[in-house]
C-alpha cells in the first residue's frame, strides 16, 4: 500500500512539474473576464485606436499571429478563411475577425501586407470591414495576451505558441476559446451566438489539449503518451488502493 501511495505522489508531482513548464507556451482560458478598456493597438494605416473600441461593434474573433510565422500562423489564418467563406453569417455584420500580431517588433506595413494577401482569399462580402488587422507596441501586446491568456516563447526571431480563436462579446468579454487550426462553420457560428449574448462556454477542446503536446520541431500537436499512460497508472493504482481499504480483514 505504502508503495501505491508513493507511485500516487510521485505521478501527481511530475504532472504539477509538466503543467508548469507548458503553461509558458499556450493559452489559459479567461472565460468570463474583461479585457481592459485602455489597451491601445495600431490598425494598417498607422493609427493608433483603442482595442475596446473596436471590440464594442459587434462579436469579435481574436486571433494572434505573427506575421512572419514561418508556422502555425498561416494554416491558422488559412483556417480562418476557409470558415469564413463556409459559413452563412455576414462578415462585417454578424461578426468580424481581429488579427493582431503578438511580434511588438512588427509594423502597420506588414498587417497591411497580410491583409491584402487575405483579401484576395475571402470570397464572402464584408472583408473590408470585417476583417482587421493590427499590431502594437511591447506594453499593450503584452497587456492583450495576458489578459486573454495566450502565452509564447521567442526561439531567436521567433516564437514557439498555439493557434486558436478567443471570442469576445461587444462589451470585451471573453466567451469562448475555440483551439487549433481547424473550425467548424456550426461551431463558429454558436460561439458567436453565444457572444454576441454576453454568454461564456466551457472549451471541450480542453480534455483533447491535456492528452497533447506542442510539438515546436514539427509545429503541430502530437498525443503525449506519457500522460495517457500516466493516468491510467494512477487510475489503476487508485482502484487496487480503495479494493485493499475496503477489503475486509480476516479474523482468525
Amino acid at each position: 500500500m505504502k508503495q501505491l501511495i508513493c507511485m500516487s505522489v510521485l505521478f501527481f508531482t511530475v504532472m504539477a512539474a509538466q503543467a508548469e513548464e507548458t503553461n509558458t507556451i499556450g493559452i489559459d482560458e479567461h472565460l468570463d473576464e474583461y479585457i481592459p478598456a485602455d489597451i491601445e493597438v495600431v490598425n494598417v494605416q498607422g493609427d493608433t485606436v483603442l482595442f475596446s473600441s473596436i471590440v464594442k461593434e459587434m462579436p469579435t474573433v481574436l486571433n494572434f499571429v505573427y506575421y512572419r510565422c514561418p508556422g502555425i500562423c498561416t494554416p491558422l489564418m488559412d483556417a480562418i478563411t476557409e470558415v469564413v467563406n463556409m459559413s452563412d453569417m455576414e462578415l462585417g455584420r454578424d461578426y468580424q475577425v481581429v488579427t493582431v500580431s503578438f511580434d511588438y517588433s512588427e509594423t502597420y506595413d506588414l498587417a497591411l501586407k497580410k491583409r491584402n494577401n487575405y483579401s484576395l482569399l475571402v470570397e464572402k462580402e464584408g472583408f473590408e470591414d470585417g476583417w482587421l488587422f493590427f499590431t502594437g507596441d511591447s506594453a499593450n501586446i503584452a497587456k492583450l495576451t495576458k489578459a486573454t491568456g495566450f502565452s509564447y516563447k521567442r526561439t531567436g526571431n521567433d516564437f514557439i505558441h498555439t493557434a486558436g480563436l478567443i471570442l469576445l462579446s461587444p462589451e470585451g468579454k471573453i466567451t469562448r476559446y475555440l483551439n487549433g487550426t481547424y473550425f467548424l462553420p456550426f461551431e463558429l457560428k454558436l460561439a458567436v451566438i453565444e457572444s454576441s449574448k454576453g454568454i461564456p462556454g466551457p472549451t471541450v477542446n480542453r480534455i483533447l489539449q491535456y492528452c497533447y503536446s506542442y510539438d515546436p520541431v514539427g509545429q503541430s500537436y502530437v498525443l503525449n503518451i506519457t500522460k495517457i499512460v500516466g493516468i491510467l497508472i494512477l487510475i489503476i493504482a487508485g482502484l487496487v488502493l480503495l479494493v485493499l481499504t475496503l477489503k475486509p480483514k480476516r479474523t482468525n
